[in-house]
């Protein structure tokens, strides 16, 4: 699993909001992220390491504003810690190998698809199509990714 890390050329490259998600646990606007309406498959990476996080047969509509999956690709790539800002008790997501601030997991989700809703920023993200997956180098994920068209 080392084969992802933090890539400084990467994080010389984000736009400011990416930097700002990704790199000082911000949030983007909700709404406004360019993948909470993609509906195409493939998967979605950690935009600094690369790191396959969720698949997009994992991904729905929750209704709140971001990208929101029931469950990571590859758990071991997703780290969860607690997170006391703004007043409650949260548990943010960050990328193990990346250290990117992913967003935050709720007990809120589909209770049929386990309960869990990771609610998660586009800025924090790559988006890639399936059929760019083997290219890439994710070719042992695709058969993760559902045909969802």
């Amino acid at each position: 699993m080392s084969e992802y890390s933090k890539n400084p050329d990467v994080i010389a490259t984000l736009s400011p909001e990416e930097f700002h998600v990704t790199q000082e646990s911000g949030t983007e606007r909700p709404g406004t992220g360019k993948l909470l309406n993609n509906k195409e498959p493939g998967i979605y990476v950690d935009i600094v390491s690369g790191e396959p996080l969720f698949a997009s047969g994992d991904k729905y509509e929750s209704g709140c504003g971001w990208p929101s999956f029931t469950k990571p690709i590859t758990p071991a790539y997703v780290e969860e810690f607690s997170d006391s800002t703004l007043g409650m008790v949260r548990t943010e997501v960050r990328s193990k190998n990346g250290d990117s601030h992913l967003g935050h997991v709720f007990n809120d989700g589909p209770p049929d698809r386990g309960g869990l809703r990771y609610c998660i920023n586009s800025a924090s993200l790559r988006f890639i199509h399936r059929d760019d997956m083997d290219g890439e180098g994710y070719g042992d994920y695709i058969n993760q990714v559902e045909n969802i068209a």
